[in-house]
């Protein structure tokens, strides 16, 4: 009968494991953490965010045509 040592592969493991950077390891889990938040913030408020980015939008530039006289202005 064989021991569960046996069936694994030790020498592998270990070979691939002195393969690993820890630098590379730690930049692509930040990687992944921050390109999963920015999924999901885009499919949760994607649209929300088009809205809102779009009515501050709107009213900056009706606080420009407002200052500079622009054709909403009732004085003309």
């Amino acid at each position: 009968m064989t021991t569960v040592t046996e069936r694994v592969p030790l020498e592998r493991i270990t070979r691939e494991a002195r393969d690993v950077h820890f630098g590379r390891a730690v930049l692509t889990v930040v990687a992944a953490v921050l390109f999963g938040l920015g999924w999901v913030v885009a499919r949760a408020f994607g649209v929300a965010w088009l809205v809102v980015a779009w009515c501050a939008v709107a009213v900056r530039v009706g606080w420009q045509e407002g200052r500079a006289g622009g054709p909403a202005r009732a004085d003309r």
